[in-house]
């Protein structure tokens, strides 16, 4: 868990709380607290359950689950009425938090997340789960001997251009490792990973946690997937379809981002900071 600019439930000042991607941890929002919010919102970044530093057990899992743990959370810092920002998996969560603990939640900003997206018909949600989360899973099985190594599995893949490497990608990676050298794994939990992601593929209970949001969402997506050249993992025409279940909705595309590097990558992150500091204005916050 991160706490950023004094977002201690003691002061005056309006705060934000974030949850992270649905790999491991809040990094995504810790990017935009420690270098883009610094100064404009205090930022309080949560390590869900079976991610990170947080405690991993065998369940129960889910984002009515994850919901209650970040609002407890809020609660022990005295923090109600706040603006709550997800990337990811996050935006899932954020979307349970704010259905089923309205109290807490001023306006929720949901990053390339939060909408449904279901399984094509016929498929066994099972099996999907094992192709779509393969080697995901595959790398949370293996070690690594230095973080360096750890560097070095990555930057074969698309999912960090080179022109996006540095600091903040190092620091991501970084979080996502636990153990000593020479034996580093990622410290995302198999059963948390399994669990969440068929609970993201119920459009139906998904619809009915966005038809009971009262407060305002506003959602950002990418121009493009995982990967540059990939499509959008949220085209127009299912923004438009699933945006509409919620009574306040609002809608920007981020262009030259992808759905890493809009959290990640100096651009994406500078144009999410900026947008949460505009809705949490809107929102009186």
């Amino acid at each position: 868990m991160g706490n950023w600019g004094g977002c201690d439930g003691r002061g005056d000042e309006p705060g934000s709380a974030g949850a992270g991607r649905r790999g491991g941890r809040g990094a995504g929002v810790r990017v935009l607290a420690g270098a883009r919010l610094a100064g404009r919102r205090p930022l309080l970044a949560l390590d869900l359950r079976g991610r990170g530093g947080s405690d991993k057990p065998e369940g129960p899992y889910g984002m009515s689950q994850h919901a209650r743990d970040v609002a407890v959370a809020m609660a022990a810092f005295g923090l109600d009425d706040c603006v709550v920002i997800g990337h990811s998996m996050g935006a899932f969560v954020a979307a349970a938090l704010a259905a089923e603990h309205p109290d807490r939640v001023a306006g929720v900003m949901m990053v390339d997340g939060g909408l449904p997206l279901p399984a094509p018909p016929g498929v066994d949600l099972a099996a999907l789960l094992d192709v779509v989360l393969g080697p995901q899973l595959a790398r949370l099985r293996q070690e690594f001997p230095s973080r360096e190594a750890y560097y070095d599995y990555w930057r074969p893949l698309s999912a960090f251009p080179a022109d996006v490497w540095g600091p903040w990608v190092h620091a991501y990676l970084d979080y996502d490792l636990g153990g000593t050298a020479p034996h580093l794994r990622p410290r995302a939990s198999e059963a948390a990973i399994r669990a969440d992601y068929l609970d993201t593929l119920d459009a139906d209970l998904l619809r009915g946690r966005l038809a009971a949001i009262t407060a305002p969402v506003t959602m950002l997506t990418t121009e493009e997937g995982f990967y540059p050249g990939q499509p959008p993992l949220y085209p127009d025409a299912v923004v438009q379809a699933e945006g509409g279940a919620v009574t306040r909705f609002a809608h920007q595309r981020v262009a030259r981002t992808t759905h890493y590097t809009i959290a990640l990558a100096d651009h994406g992150a500078t144009i999410c900071a900026d947008a949460l500091v505009a809705f949490a204005e809107q929102c009186g916050r």
